[in-house]
């Protein structure tokens, strides 16, 4: 019976399993086929599961600390600012430092102690550092969820680098933060995921990003991995203007997005599709009416809307909602040195196409069959 697609529950992977050592064997062992070229059933990828107490309770504080790390190198210069004049400002400067000193202390003295033990001592290199306890236990968190078609199936890429792009961003694309994935299920490349360079010069966020191999999302970093290093490369498609879109309808900007298409030109590297099903329900975003929270999001590169996750609490944890990460079929390019406009633009409607054909197939098993994907 020939098999169109394959399904990994990365939430469920048992923790002895969720190691560098372990062969990738071990995981495809526990991978469900489907049988039928319209995808798996309707409403079989979109459940959460329940998960210990002590993973959720360590995501909610780790992911609000996080999430007030990457404010506060622009909140605090303002509001010491605004405390020489304002008494009320000094009374906010005191509830940011006692709200922040706590996440952090009970993160970094408790939980990180205790999941340390529990997964024990790693060296320490990118490969490594890309099963870090936080990122794994999102995976649980999310009930996280990773399907791909046939021809990713292994051998089919296992000796040549691949660009993984993924749509949309949300607020925050946590369907990528299984890291191993896509340094060890489809190849042995690893991947290096891409952000704001920006993210990589603030204080704290910035030693995170790069332990576990993050580049900048320029050009020259990109060619120099999958040329030079022979690695993967991933980065999330529609950036920062993913996060203003929340509707009936799923959103993603691509239609100008054709620098990485170039770059997979000369790199000579495929294209992979990746659409985040659960990825726009997990925080409700503040969209002012004239759009200038965002026209300073993108002009700046960095986020600056307001946005509210689960119980509503702002720059907190995410919902619950089950996070399912699908691939579509590889867009193989050529390697051209120069390539033309047109040629450029034929790989990227190629890259719409199946970006397209992935979000059909799929959108009835991860609960979004109402839902229609549009390019903007």
């Amino acid at each position: 019976m020939t098999e169109y697609y394959y399904r990994l529950d990365v939430g469920q992977l048992p923790d002895e399993l969720y190691r560098e050592p372990v062969p990738v064997k071990e995981w495809l062992q526990r991978t469900i086929a489907c049988n039928k070229k319209e995808g798996f059933p309707k409403n079989s990828l979109n459940q959460l599961l329940p998960i210990p107490w002590d993973v959720e309770a360590e995501r909610i504080v780790g992911i609000s600390l996080y999430m007030v790390g990457n404010v506060l190198p622009f909140l605090l210069p303002l509001l010491c600012l605004l405390a020489f004049f304002f008494q009320s400002a000094k009374y906010v400067l005191l509830f940011v430092f006692l709200y922040t000193g706590t996440l952090f202390v009970v993160e970094r003295f408790y939980f990180q102690p205790k999941f340390k033990k529990q997964g024990g001592i790693k060296p320490n290199d990118v490969r490594h550092n890309q099963y870090l306890f936080t990122e794994r236990n999102i995976t649980k968190y999310l009930s996280l969820k990773v399907v791909w078609p046939k021809s990713l199936q292994r051998p089919a890429m296992e000796r040549t680098p691949v660009i993984y792009c993924m749509v949309p961003h949300g607020v925050a694309p946590f369907g990528i933060t299984a890291y191993p994935i896509w340094s060890k299920l489809w190849n042995d490349q690893t991947c290096h995921w891409t952000c704001a360079p920006v993210l990589l010069k603030l204080p704290i966020i910035s030693y995170f990003l790069k332990e576990v191999g993050y580049i900048p999302a320029k050009s020259k970093h990109i060619l120099n991995t999958l040329t030079k290093k022979g690695d993967n490369v991933g980065l999330v498609l529609d950036g920062i203007a993913g996060m203003f879109h929340h509707g009936k309808d799923e959103v993603a900007t691509l239609k100008a997005r054709k620098g990485i298409v170039k770059i997979a030109l000369r790199a000579g590297a495929p294209l992979i599709p990746v659409y985040g099903f659960g990825h726009t329900a997990m925080y409700t975003v503040v969209v002012d009416p004239f759009g200038i929270l965002e026209w300073l999001s993108l002009t700046l590169q960095a986020s600056l809307t307001p946005f509210f996750g689960r119980w509503g609490w702002f720059l907190g944890p995410p919902r619950r909602v089950p996070v399912t990460v699908c691939l579509g079929q590889p867009i193989k390019c050529p390697q051209i040195d120069e390539p033309t406009k047109e040629q450029v633009d034929e790989y990227h409607q190629q890259l719409l196409n199946s970006y397209q054909e992935l979000f059909e197939t799929h959108k009835h098993a991860c609960g979004l069959g109402q839902k229609t994907l549009k390019f903007v």
